[in-house]
């Protein structure tokens, strides 16, 4: 047995039992990494710091002191502050920044034992749907096709490929508009996103702060809940973070869901969807009433302004949170010429940091937000926002549990392929996930197939808010049913 393979629960037990320690455990993955450099998931490694947190989970494991993280090795994701560790959000502008503290996601699983393998790889401040922004160059889908490279998704996509890879247990994501969920699903593993306040934003680097939410990537959905179960809470450093019990989400996994009513919504069947999509929304409906739910249509009519009404929100608020990149306090700072002073400095340690899409969604943001453009475009998106929410406050209010729909309107595609001229080819592929963001639910993608080229495929669950647990039983049926058990063929 290769114990980087191991899930979550199957490594919990095991170390329970003292059949393996953290150690080796944590020694399997960095075995790992180290032939992973194809990938390019990892972005900074921290084998002393792992090993060192593997000594110490040992030590609480054999004094019965195991919480169910104690020993699980995991990759964090670059947006997450790690106290003197490089966190740079993949940009050039945070090179060399080592945070004197740590993100609250990070301290909770440290504390649950977890170890941490190193940082992984991502979209630029999280500005992107396949991780081809990044500062370091892009992640790659462990999934292949003949000799093409593949996209595993963003902005979480370092994340999704080191945990389809088996180079980490697990992994932390964030999701603005299908950052989790997207890559999730282009890279055959579980993804999920809770409710916005479930789990902490504090030390998390902000790029929508009303949309950001953190949460695990995982490789089955019962590992999700255990994940979840150790970050979620409320902390006094986030305001936003819900004072809210959190429930025993793993104990929620009964694979009983008889009774419960499955929405479909039908906008969400748009022209030109791949027959390969649709025929899988199909067959997992079907999975799910052959479960004892109920499968009931309902609408959703504002869906078809959510994806224009996020692309202004969401530049609107990165305009804001980024502009505390200076040059000033830390991070890159641009060499100045003679005679020249902090307007230039500024000017060009921005023009220096950031990347093309990161300084377009600026230019954007800055724009809508403008004396003459705010009531044209922002605070129109946000009434569409209001609109957004009423139509799943409806559906729940009529006794949905849950909704099913695709998780990506492809599968993964091309690195490059969609690298265009033309923005908004690149921003579609958020169509189906970004009406979960700004409605504030949770929702999740699980694996449920492989298209016609072998490719992993997706469906998505949203729940009601605060219902993770509900979520992630009806998410526990879908994929037992569905039975996903591929794996990419190894050629890293």
């Amino acid at each position: 047995m290769t114990l980087n393979t191991l899930s979550i629960a199957e490594a919990r037990d095991l170390l329970r039992r003292r059949e393996i320690s953290a150690r080796d455990l944590t020694m399997s993955c960095l075995a790992a990494i180290d032939t992973s450099d194809e990938l390019g998931a990892f972005v900074h490694r921290t084998p002393d710091i792992a090993l060192d947190q593997a000594r110490a989970a040992d030590a609480r494991l054999a004094a019965g002191e195991a919480p169910a993280m104690c020993g699980i090795p995991v990759g964090i994701k670059d947006l997450f502050c790690t106290r003197g560790v490089a966190s740079q959000a993949a940009s050039n502008i945070l090179g060399g920044f080592r945070p004197e503290y740590e993100s609250t996601v990070t301290a909770r699983l440290f504390e649950a034992g977890a170890v941490m393998l190193g940082k992984l790889n991502m979209d630029e401040f999280a500005m992107g749907s396949s991780n081809e922004t990044s500062c370091y160059g892009p992640a790659v889908n462990p999934w292949k096709v003949d000799d093409r490279r593949l996209t595993p998704g963003g902005s979480s996509g370092g994340s999704a490929a080191a945990v389809a890879a088996d180079l980490c247990l697990a992994a932390t994501g964030t999701d603005t508009g299908g950052s989790i969920r997207q890559p999730a699903a282009f890279t055959g593993i579980v993804g999920l996103k809770p409710t916005y306040g479930r789990v902490s934003r504090w030390g998390i680097v902000a790029f929508a702060s009303s949309l950001d939410q953190a949460g695990p990537m995982t490789k089955t959905v019962r590992d999700a809940a255990i994940f979840l179960q150790a970050i979620a809470g409320e902390d006094a450093k986030d305001a936003t973070s819900a004072a809210l019990p959190v429930p025993d989400f793993e104990a929620a996994l009964t694979g009983d869901i008889r009774g419960r009513r499955i929405g479909i919504p039908r906008e969400y069947r748009m022209d030109g969807m791949p027959a390969e999509i649709e025929r899988l929304w199909s067959e997992g409906a079907a999975m799910l009433r052959d479960a004892g739910a109920e499968i009931v249509d309902i609408s959703l009519p504002h869906t078809k302004y959510a994806l224009p009404a996020y692309y202004v929100i969401a530049p609107a608020e990165a305009s804001s949170n980024l502009a505390r990149y200076d040059g000033v306090r830390y991070g890159h700072r641009a060499t100045l010429g003679p005679g020249e002073g902090i307007v230039e400095m500024y000017e060009r340690t921005r023009a220096e940091g950031f990347g093309p899409e990161v300084r377009r969604r600026i230019m954007i943001g800055t724009y809508v937000l403008s004396a003459g453009f705010y009531d044209a475009y922002y605070n129109r998106a946000r009434k569409v926002r209001a609109l957004i929410r009423r139509d799943f406050e409806t559906a729940f209010a009529e006794g949905i549990d849950a909704i099913l729909t695709p998780a990506t309107p492809s599968a993964a595609f091309e690195l490059g392929a969609q690298a265009s001229a033309d923005p908004v080819a690149m921003y579609l592929n958020d169509v189906f996930t970004v009406t979960v963001n700004l409605a504030g639910l949770p929702g999740i993608a699980v694996p449920v197939g492989l298209d016609a080229q072998g490719l992993p495929l997706g469906l998505q669950l949203i729940g009601r808010p605060w219902d993770e647990a509900g979520l992630l039983a009806h998410a526990h049926v879908l994929e037992k049913a569905a039975g996903f058990v591929a794996k990419p063929a190894r050629w890293w």
